[in-house]
């Protein structure tokens, strides 16, 4: 407990963020991305060229995931991110993100790092893959990846969203993208996301997804504070 002495009148604070320390408590940005609009049917990949793929996925075809939506429209994929107003920063060692090469495609669509994350590259398949990430930004690389190797890292410094291929398999395609602060989240089946431990300040949220664009709000958030946005985009 802190008392202040204004005159002959105490006030006890109780409970206040930050009291005792001087840090304000943190807050957080949680919300939901929504497509307007109706999707429509995806149509199966043809993955006519590699005979093993056309085996795995004859029950259950594999479809594009450029544009997925789950229960209300909810989006999928959709990095949100602070663009503006947090400091930049680097991850720490020892926080590597995993993009596996199962069932002849990317287990994770859209990858969101750190800058100076390490990427940890698996391929779990039993035929070879090419990992190509289209970078511009940073250096463009691309290496083979045969079956029953060990799995290989790479960390980019600077900021970029970066298309990634497979030259074998042309259906095979994704997206490194690197940040560079911490404040970013990749939305699931329900569309939500959650943006936590940021100190009180102004900021510019932004969502970004790979078909549809980018858009961006203004948020002034205080200490403790947990407000709510949202995000929808049109087809």
């Amino acid at each position: 407990m802190r008392c202040i002495t204004a005159g002959v009148l105490t006030l006890a604070i109780l409970g206040m963020p930050g009291a005792g320390n001087g840090n304000p408590a943190p807050g957080s940005v949680s919300g939901k991305v929504t497509l307007i609009g109706n999707p429509g049917k995806p149509k199966p990949l043809d993955l006519s060229k590699e005979p093993a793929c056309v085996k795995m996925h004859a029950v259950v075809p594999l479809l594009p995931e450029t544009i997925l939506v789950g229960a209300g429209n909810a989006l999928r994929n959709v990095v949100v991110y602070i663009s503006a107003g947090a400091p930049d920063s680097t991850a720490s060692a020892g926080n590597a993100a995993v993009f596996e090469q199962k069932d002849c495609h990317y287990t994770t669509h859209v990858l969101a790092v750190q800058a100076g994350q390490e990427i940890k590259m698996l391929n779990n398949d039993p035929m070879s893959h090419n990992i190509h990430p289209l970078a511009k930004a940073n250096r463009e690389w691309n290496k083979i990846q045969p079956p029953n190797t060990p799995a290989f890292s790479y960390a980019y410094d600077k900021q970029e969203f970066i298309p990634v291929k497979c030259n074998l398999h042309s259906w095979m395609q994704g997206y490194f993208v690197v940040l560079k602060n911490k404040y970013f989240a990749v939305t699931g089946d329900d569309g939500r996301f959650t943006l936590p431990e940021l100190p009180p300040g102004h900021y510019t949220v932004t969502a970004w997804h790979e078909s549809l664009g980018t858009q961006s709000r203004e948020l002034v958030i205080g200490a403790g504070e947990a407000p709510t946005m949202d995000f929808a985009f049109k087809q």
